[in-house]
């Protein structure tokens, strides 16, 4: 994850933090310094940072439940508005996509019980709302957010929690699809009142009804691709017309190359037609910027990018690209040379012409899927 810093390692999880929660935790201890001093300022930066830590250990409930059927969760990364763990996939079972959207608020519970019993119960929402005030409880504003926590999360809507829970019971009767896309309709649905709500005085609202609605239906689109992937081999996709540099290219001659074709990716091979890796239009700019068009594109490429062969599954080739990282996959014959590229664009166009004509036989989508 760019510009993220990893502060440690648990069971195999890189714990980062982004450095815009580090630009938050300085706005923090500035806001509650203007209201109460010093005193104040580092009571409010312990406040948030013991919210966070309770926000680690949801995304852990989430890590732990998500292993006991075999997924790996490479990182989780604290951002101001919360955490996110990459899994590496989702449960295919409703059943475990259930446990595995639970156990994070669960978590939560536990904490909030536990202040609740050590503060004998005294503790209200009222804790939240008098947050910014450095005279209020610690322990009781942290036992109350995350009860919020808890409530928040599991509003039925990507990409909170409920909106998993709410796809896995879907999906005990219905396919997995289909599950997602009522899943990310109703959850649009909910957005779209949470706009309208925050034009009547609240635009924290609104802006939390955007978040929705896009992850919602981004939600629905990776389904959507992997569905569509199933069954069809790598070749079937690719892309097998394109523009490569070679390794004595300059960043210059890449720009030349953006100028003359519709490419935003071009990948760097050798003279032996091995993929060295790819230069991207945005890596291609900076560096323009940087060292001008003189410098070599060695520099400036992104050196690494998977490969695959050409009849490997279409859906494991995705899910390589959602893992490494990468603007897109390589794709090698049998002596290792470079003969396409496969990026979730054209598995995207290949998703639109399959929908407009389910039954038309052409290009490389005319080969019956295999088993």
């Amino acid at each position: 994850m760019p510009w993220s810093l990893t502060v440690g390692y648990v069971y195999g999880t890189a714990v980062r933090i982004h450095v815009t929660f580090l630009l938050f935790l300085i706005w923090i201890w500035a806001a509650y310094y203007q209201q109460g001093g010093v005193g104040a300022a580092w009571n409010g930066v312990a406040f948030v940072a013991l919210l966070f830590l309770c926000v680690l250990l949801h995304e852990f409930g989430h890590i732990f439940a998500a292993r006991r059927y075999g997924v790996k969760t490479p990182e989780v990364t604290l951002w101001p508005f919360g955490g996110i763990a990459r899994l590496e996939r989702i449960p295919e079972k409703p059943s475990e996509e259930l446990v595995v959207a639970l156990a994070g608020p669960a978590v939560n519970v536990v904490i909030a019980l536990g202040l609740l019993i050590l503060l004998g119960g005294d503790v209200g929402m009222e804790h939240i709302e008098q947050i910014e005030n450095p005279q209020s409880s610690l322990l009781a504003k942290l036992a109350a957010a995350n009860i919020f926590l808890v409530v928040f999360n599991l509003i039925p809507a990507f990409p909170m929690d409920g909106g998993r829970v709410l796809r896995a019971l879907l999906a005990m009767k219905m396919g997995h699809a289909q599950a997602t896309q009522t899943a990310a309709s109703i959850g649009q649905g909910l957005a779209i009142g949470l706009g309208l709500l925050g034009i009547f005085g609240n635009p924290m609202l609104i802006i939390i009804a955007v978040f929705v609605f896009l992850a919602a239906s981004g939600e629905a689109g990776q389904v959507q691709m992997k569905q569509a992937a199933q069954g069809l081999l790598v070749q079937d996709a690719m892309i097998t017309q394109f523009e490569t540099l070679g390794p004595q290219s300059s960043v210059g001659d890449a720009a030349d190359a953006l100028i003359r074709t519709t490419q935003k990716e071009f990948p760097i091979v050798d003279g032996a037609g091995h993929l060295r890796g790819v230069l991207t239009r945005d890596a291609m700019i900076r560096a323009l910027q940087a060292k001008g068009p003189a410098s070599s594109v060695l520099e400036a490429m992104q050196a690494d990018v998977p490969t695959v062969p050409m009849r490997t599954p279409l859906d494991r080739a995705l899910k390589l690209i959602t893992l490494s990282g990468a603007p897109l996959v390589g794709v090698v014959g049998a002596d290792g040379r470079l003969v396409g590229l496969l990026s979730p664009e054209n598995v995207g166009e290949m998703m639109m012409l399959r929908a407009a004509q389910p039954e038309a036989r052409f290009g490389p989508w005319a080969r019956k899927p295999t088993a």
